[in-house]
């Protein structure tokens, strides 16, 4: 078996040479890969060569009968006639061959024919001159009787010599009475390519006159270097695997697919995808091995994205039933795709992969099936399909993916107390499954009049806030006490979410006027005096008679909360008012945990005139305003800090056929959602119409610091350093923001760059910094400083 393994090598090697190519470096430029120093040509000029249609020779050579002499031969191989080979030294060189080691092939590959430009024609190859050719090899593998590795020494030997006419009857050619070389010749059989070194160092230090064929040399450098080849691959060494293939073209065959698809993996580790895309192309364009065609296409579908990937798939061929080539893989094909849909919302996938899947799902029955498609209609915001299929999954199988992607589907709908009860099974599953519950019950929390909420439900809501220290429920909370005309409660929870958050701006808004309406001058100018300079609404807090019980005005921040998916928060409309009245509220709880202050959310400015809060004081339908109109309306809601009521102007004023409407209105919508602590979202909102180059920057570098203050508060250090770096690169980083690089250094523990950090920052008097550098000090000297 090792022996015709060897020899189909052999004879597909020799698919690489090409007429004209005399030395390296021509076959390295052909194959795209360059040698040390030199720069790399693209590795798709391998889709130039063609396999030729058969092996070019002597036409009266019968192959078959050959192999039926072969055949005949006795398990032991014949004793080799005392003849003594022609000595390699007196014979031209070959310009390339190859052999790879026939222990690492899995299965025999089909023997590809010679790559040459023109097969010489019959009476031409007759009438040339008999070429010295080395024939020491088709000797030993005549007197094995491996039929296999003789046809394919014949081809290559056809390749390299077009004028060489082979034996009619290589049994008939004198054998190799050198037992030395055939021992040696059957270290390389074997793979055991260290003894065989070994064996022609001994043999030429005993004689001093003698030299190993050419032919079994250059075998061995190629096997050598393909061990090389998978060694570094299985290690990872990329690099090293691109520099042993530039170095070794002659492995870039179809008898070595698996040197192929580990170049190409090579290529895309190191960032080369493109060259990656071509070597995969490379196998289906040239070699006809069924098996290896669709491993290809399974391993570049692990690799490559959507796109090069159907490059590749339209290289498939038409099978003989009429069918395609690929069809036995497409259904996993198509599950990976809408895998790809689902983490990009951009990514368009093919209506044939979506009708595919949609038909498994409904043949299968697989859960799996129904949530890739759920969640991909769900980043398309078609949230009546998605709900459809995260129903499907969740009937098949409850789990906290289909639950969580359901939840989302419902809040979308405006129906978040639904939400809240399917996801509340679920809320400790995940970091991502807590987050869609809390915003869930921030939602409902926030319908507008209040949803008429079982004590129950409204205890285990407070329950999971308090626990969670979640700041967007605990305000809606605070509001929905006020809409019940319990101030004193409302206060609690508006004071509990300071405490947690204390440059939540609308909490402490929706305290002062709460303190107001109690006559707590005192806590009204206290408030006042911490947020001078800081918001001007509390600072210049005006009449709050509209804000009375009685009053028609609904309370500011009466918006309703975007929930999140897994990978970034999904656009929410407000929920639409539901009537109701509750007479029941929950305390906040008598402990409160002080948070550590972190750095303000950083916002933009709106470039806006004086505070006109006339014309969106009450209610109203946005969808239902012209386009320009709902704009107005949006930049008025911002105005008077009701960003979610915002959202929804905005995404009205979006179906304006003006481009400067539409562009105003994305841009509005990014800034709403940013103030509402939702950067996912405004990065969404920003891409809904194209932005000046301005804005662009001005709206990624807040995105990019509030996403970083809330990967700190989730604890995610590494991640919050990788989004103040990003930020870096647009904007010089603020010392608030430097203090929160400095206590993620020392939360990794790297106390070296924490203490560089804070030190720089103290130089400019901060004294967030000057508190950090002790902590510092408190972790690496803890008895110098007790």
């Amino acid at each position: 078996m090792k022996s015709s393994l060897v020899a189909i090598s052999a004879a597909v090697v020799v698919a690489t040479l090409v007429t004209g190519l005399k030395d390296r470096a021509a076959l390295q430029e052909k194959f795209g890969l360059a040698s040390a120093g030199k720069p790399a040509p693209e590795l798709m000029m391998m889709g130039r060569i063609k396999p030729t249609d058969g092996p070019a020779g002597n036409p009266e050579f019968n192959a078959q009968l050959v192999a039926e002499k072969i055949e005949a031969i006795t398990s032991p191989p014949p004793a080799p006639d005392t003849s003594e080979p022609d000595a390699a030294a007196s014979q031209p060189a070959a310009p390339q061959t190859a052999a790879p080691p026939a222990q690492t092939v899995a299965q025999p590959a089909p023997v590809t024919p010679p790559i040459v430009s023109e097969p010489p024609a019959p009476q031409q190859a007759a009438a040339a001159p008999q070429p010295a050719v080395d024939e020491s090899a088709l000797r030993y593998f005549a007197s094995r009787g491996d039929k296999v590795r003789l046809q394919a020494e014949i081809s290559r030997l056809q390749a390299l010599y077009p004028n060489w006419v082979p034996p009619a009857d290589p049994l008939a050619v004198p054998q190799n009475g050198d037992k030395q070389l055939e021992a040696m010749w059957q270290l390389y059989s074997d793979g055991r390519y260290a003894e065989l070194r070994k064996a022609v160092a001994d043999r030429q230090a005993a004689d001093a006159g003698w030299q190993p064929p050419a032919d079994l040399l250059d075998r061995l450098d190629v096997a050598e270097g393909r061990a090389r080849l998978v060694n570094a691959s299985d290690l990872k060494q990329y690099a090293t695997v691109v520099d042993i293939a530039a170095a070794t073209p002659s492995l870039l065959t179809c008898s070595e697919v698996d040197v192929l698809w580990r170049v190409a993996e090579a290529f895309i580790q190191t960032e080369r995808a493109q060259r990656g895309q071509d070597a995969y192309a490379y196998i289906l364009k040239n070699c006809t091995n069924p098996a290896e065609r669709q491993a290809t296409v399974e391993k570049a579908s692990t690799l490559l994205a959507y796109q090069p990937m159907q490059a590749l798939l339209a290289l498939e061929r038409p099978a003989a039933d009429g069918s395609k080539e690929f069809d036995a893989i497409r259904d996993n094909l198509a599950r990976r795709f809408m895998a790809e849909g689902d983490d990009d919302p951009n990514l368009a996938i093919a209506p044939d992969y979506i009708a595919r899947l949609e038909k498994l799902a409904g043949t299968e029955g697989l859960a799996s099936d129904a949530l890739l498609l759920g969640w991909y209609q769900l980043r398309r915001n078609n949230d009546a399909d998605a709900e459809k299929w995260f129903r499907a999954a969740r009937a098949k199988q409850d789990s906290a993916a289909a639950s969580q992607g359901l939840a989302l589907a419902l809040i979308a709908r405006k129906a978040p107390e639904e939400a809240e009860e399917v996801m509340f099974r679920w809320r400790t599953d995940s970091e991502d499954a807590t987050s869609t519950y809390l915003a869930a019950t921030a939602n409902l929390m926030a319908l507008q009049p209040p949803a008429d909420l079982a004590e129950d439900v409204l205890h285990r809501i407070a329950t999971e806030v308090i626990a969670r220290k979640y700041v967007p429920t605990a305000q809606q909370f605070g509001w929905y006490a006020r809409s019940l005309n319990q101030f004193q409660t409302a206060a609690r929870w508006f004071e509990t979410a300071l405490a947690w958050k204390p440059d939540d701006e609308p909490s402490a808004y929706g305290l002062v006027i709460t303190r107001e309406q109690l006559s707590d001058r005192k806590g009204v100018l206290d408030l006042q005096h911490a947020w001078a300079g800081r918001s001007s609404r509390i600072t210049n807090l005006e009449d709050t008679s509209s804000l009375m019980p009685n009053a028609v005005t609904p309370p500011p921040e009466k918006g309703t909360l975007a929930a999140q998916q897994p990978a970034q928060p999904t656009q929410r409309p407000p929920a639409e008012p539901l009537p109701a009245e509750r007479r029941v509220i929950l305390q906040p709880g008598s402990e409160v945990v002080v948070r550590a202050a972190r750095p303000s959310m950083e916002t933009v400015n709106i470039p806006r005139g004086p505070r006109q809060t006339r014309g969106c004081s009450t209610t109203i339908d946005a969808g239902q305003l012209k386009p320009a109109d709902a704009l107005s309306r949006g930049w008025c809601l911002m105005d008077i800090n009701r960003p979610m009521e915002a959202i929804s102007a905005f995404e009205a004023a979006l179906q304006s056929p003006t481009r400067k409407v539409r562009e105003d209105a994305a841009y509005g919508q990014s800034l709403a959602y940013l103030r509402a602590g939702l950067s996912g979202n405004a990065a969404v909102a920003a891409t809904k119409a194209p932005q000046n180059r301005q804005r662009a920057a001005e709206l990624q570098v807040a995105i990019l610091a509030d996403r970083a203050l809330s990967a700190f508060d989730a604890g995610r250090y590494r991640e919050t350093l990788i989004y103040l770096d990003q930020r870096a690169q647009l904007q010089q980083e603020r010392i608030d923001l430097m203090v929160l690089r400095g206590y993620c250094y020392l939360n990794l523990k790297m106390y070296g760059d924490a203490s560089r950090i804070f030190e720089a920052a103290a130089a400019t008097g901060s004294r967030d910094a000057a508190r950090g550098l002790a902590d510092v000090r408190n972790v690496t000297h803890p008895d110098t400083n007790n």
